[in-house]
Parts: C-alpha cells; structure tokens; sequence
C-alpha cells in the first residue's frame, strides 16, 4: 500500500482513509450506508494541533464526513503526512495507481454518476451545531 489518502464509498458506506507514509492507516467511515439518489458528499479535515516536521510528523487533526451538509461521522487522527501530495497524483472516480488502503482492489472504479467534484484547501470549514449535538449524544 501507498502512502496518501482516498475518500470514497465501499458497501455504500462512504469513508476517508489517511495512509501514513506506509506507517500507519488512520479511517472514518460511516455506520450507515449513504441513501440511494443524488447527494453532496464532503470530506473535511481540521488541525487540532501542530505539525512536529522535525520528527516527520504532520499536524494531528479531526477527520469529518458530510452527506448533504450534516456532519454523519468523525474521527481523530494523531498525525497526518507532513509534506503535500503531488497533485498530479490525484484521481477521481477510480484508483488506478497502487491502493492506499487493503480496503480495495485497483483500479476500484465508482459506478454511480459524480455530477462535480471539488478540491476545496481553503481552510473554511462547515459550522453545523446540531449535527454535531447528535453525534457526541449518539457516541455516549
């Protein structure tokens, strides 16, 4: 497996993993499946902490996933890669390259529609208090 990340859906669950540089797979994943039809699916990722460079180590940070805009899922993760993936990497729809997680098989082609995908880095993250309410009552 490569180091680098995916986000993507398996079993209808939708799910982001974090590969480590090959050191360690941090995931978030759903615990039901995304509903059938037309959905926005988000991924965001909000530092927690800073990044420690010098022992190779990225900032640790909590992972979130959003169907339609509701916060349905998070997770910490205690690092992240402390360099940037080279963007020519970046695919969407399939994973032809070698996997990021033992999740999948290559090339692990989406069969729905994707009707626009965005790469968003500005930083600006989704506010939704409610939705945040229901999943620290629903994890207690």
């Amino acid at each position: 497996m490569a180091g680098g990340w995916s986000f993507y859906i398996k079993d209808g669950r939708l799910t982001y993993v974090h590969n480590y540089v090959s050191r360690a797979v941090y995931t978030v994943s759903t615990t039901d499946p995304v509903p059938a039809g037309r959905h926005e699916l988000r991924f965001e990722f909000e530092p927690t902490g800073k990044p420690d460079l010098a022992t190779g180590k990225g900032a640790p940070g909590r992972a979130q996933l959003y169907v339609d805009r509701r916060l349905v899922a998070w997770a910490d993760f205690p690092v992240t890669t402390p360099i940037m993936f080279n963007p020519g990497g970046l695919t969407c729809g399939a994973n032809p390259g070698q996997p990021v997680t033992s999740d999948y098989g290559t090339p692990f082609r989406f069969t729905g529609t994707l009707h626009s995908v965005t790469v968003d880095l500005a930083g600006e993250l989704i506010v939704d208090a409610d939705s945040e309410m229901r999943m620290n009552m629903a994890r207690q």
